[in-house]
């Protein structure tokens, strides 16, 4: 009888997750915005609009500071040349991007945003040259997103562990900041106060027992980049919050008419 309660609880719990997965929604995350879409290009003006037009939960984008400590949206830090944190911004944001648009600030980035109401923004705080950088970046950066009215629209995300500490000391009460490296287990992640972990899809599929792990602690899941089906279903079938790809209308068809568990 024993052993006969034991199967009966396991199956129990076997159909409460797969009607927990059957029924989960994987919130959309354009990388770097909608920037595949048709004459766009990454983090421009263009792709942050696109990605509202087609649905996405959320546009993420990246955010350096000038010399003249102007924040501006570009990922690489480099861009025709110029290292962005060594170069003032009147030569910075005049740079081309490819779909013809110059870098825009942080500034013109969230003036866009006002725009587009119901998505969230996902701003990816990058690693600057020391830490007294890292901190009046993080500082700014608040100070901006509290001046266009968008902290309750806003999330964070860092590859700096002390930027991380930044982020949620001068963000909003209530920000979520998340952990970008994969370099810390669940228990850490909620030992520092993060709201969860963006790492990696090759990390959670290492350790895929993190996903329930940080779902027990009261914690969010986003992965990170996710561009094939094979992942977009992975990132189904273990249930993740958000998964951030450079193709969201990809993910939206596949989500649409996958049923999880299935090959």
């Amino acid at each position: 009888m024993k052993i006969k309660r034991i199967i009966m609880a396991a199956a129990a719990a076997m159909a409460t997750v797969a009607g927990i997965a059957a029924g989960h929604d994987v919130k959309v995350i354009a990388h770097r915005g909608y920037w595949t879409a048709p004459g766009s290009a990454q983090n421009s003006i263009d792709a942050l609009a696109k990605a509202d037009s087609v649905g996405c939960f959320g546009s993420e984008f990246d955010v350096w500071m000038t010399s003249d400590s102007v924040l501006v949206v570009d990922h690489d830090g480099w861009i025709n040349g110029y290292s962005v944190q060594s170069t003032p911004a009147e030569i910075i944001c005049a740079q081309k991007l490819k779909n013809g648009e110059t870098v825009p600030t942080l500034e013109q980035y969230f003036e866009e945003a006002l725009k587009h109401p119901n998505l969230r923004l996902i701003c990816e705080m990058k690693v600057a040259t020391s830490r007294h950088q890292e901190s009046e970046m993080a500082k700014k950066i608040c100070e901006m997103a509290k001046k266009f009215g968008l902290e309750d629209r806003i999330d964070y995300i860092t590859f700096s562990r002390d930027g991380m500490l930044n982020l949620m000391k001068y963000a909003h009460k209530g920000a979520e900041v998340y952990f970008l490296t994969g370099d810390y287990v669940p228990q850490q992640l909620k030992h520092f106060g993060a709201a969860g972990a963006d790492y990696g899809i090759w990390i959670f599929q290492k350790y895929p027992e993190w996903v329930k792990e940080i779902h027990d602690l009261g914690m969010k899941v986003n992965v990170w980049t996710v561009d094939d089906e094979a992942g977009m279903k992975w990132c189904i079938d273990n249930g993740v919050d958000f998964i951030t790809t450079n193709y969201p209308e990809r993910f939206m068809e596949i989500q649409k008419t996958y049923k999880p568990g299935s090959k």
